[in-house]
């Protein structure tokens, strides 16, 4: 464990808070987007017309990093956000996963929009740098702030009880039925995509960042600049063709991992790691 630090650690979070996790989640997300549906008019003057970047919005997509930041703080204080929050600062992973992190995202969605027919209108080949350098910052402060609390909280909670294969095909589908009110409403993001795709894709997103989460020991932060690489702009918009290729992709990866994913032994269960990382996970 060269690089890291031993300190006196809190308590280790019980697994019963996986349920008042997602209460948490779903309550404030789902009670947002209903204030769209039935308080729609209210919403709209207050703050503006729903879209991506509409503040309860914001506050929605955030809904499992506050339930996370909120339970830790509460059953394990200062000291467990510290410990919760050292895991933004372990990186170490093998090079397989960088490679797929760099090359493997951008791979899928051309293949996607190869197949969708709109490969060369991807906003990298058509949009001035002027517009995507926002849009790039916009979308490293919101999708990957979920990742705080999916990986970061429920997998190793899942993960004491179920296989890691299985853990992440549970947590995939409770990821994608999160997002289905954003599927009902004009305005967000989700509006033009039909929901059974990205439900396939979701949970096998799900099950190829467990097998990353478990290689890098818990990391935080590679969990969430895979969700970041999900929602890059950068890339074409090859909805639904890239969840086809998502599943392709899970189904080769798990062939490839399936010693680790169907065994427990390196699986990642702690939410407050014992050891503080210095710049990796040992």
């Amino acid at each position: 464990m060269r690089g890291q630090r031993r300190s006196l650690a809190p308590p280790e979070i019980s697994s019963a808070y996986l349920v008042p996790f997602l209460i948490i989640v779903f309550g404030l997300a789902w009670a947002l987007f209903a204030a769209f549906i039935f308080a729609a008019d209210w919403v709209v003057e207050s703050f503006g017309a729903l879209s991506g970047r509409h503040p309860l919005f914001i506050l929605a997509v955030y809904s499992p990093a506050i339930a996370a930041f909120l339970l830790v703080g509460v059953t394990s204080g200062f000291s467990g956000l510290g410990r919760f929050l050292s895991r933004l600062f372990m990186w170490r992973a093998s090079l397989w996963w960088y490679l797929f992190l760099v090359l493997g995202f951008p791979a899928i969605s051309f293949a996607g929009a190869v197949i969708k027919g709109n490969a060369l209108s991807a906003p990298m080949f058509t949009e001035q740098v002027s517009v995507i350098l926002p849009a790039i910052g916009f979308m490293l402060i919101l999708g990957p702030m979920e990742e705080l609390g999916w990986r970061g909280f429920a997998l190793p909670i899942l993960q004491r009880r179920l296989g890691p294969f299985w853990a992440g095909i549970v947590l995939g589908v409770i990821w994608a039925i999160w997002h289905l009110p954003a599927f009902m409403l004009s305005g967000t993001p989700q509006a033009a995509w039909g929901f059974l795709p990205f439900f396939m894709g979701s949970v096998a997103c799900s099950v190829i960042l467990t097998a990353l989460f478990n290689d890098a020991r818990g990391s935080i932060l590679l969990a969430m600049l895979f969700h970041f690489q999900m929602n890059n702009p950068l890339w074409p918009d090859a909805q639904p063709f890239d969840m086809y290729v998502y599943v392709i992709a899970a189904a080769l990866i798990v062939w490839i991992n399936r010693q680790s994913l169907f065994s427990s032994e390196k699986a990642v269960t702690e939410i407050l790691p014992a050891i503080m990382p210095r710049g990796g996970s040992g």
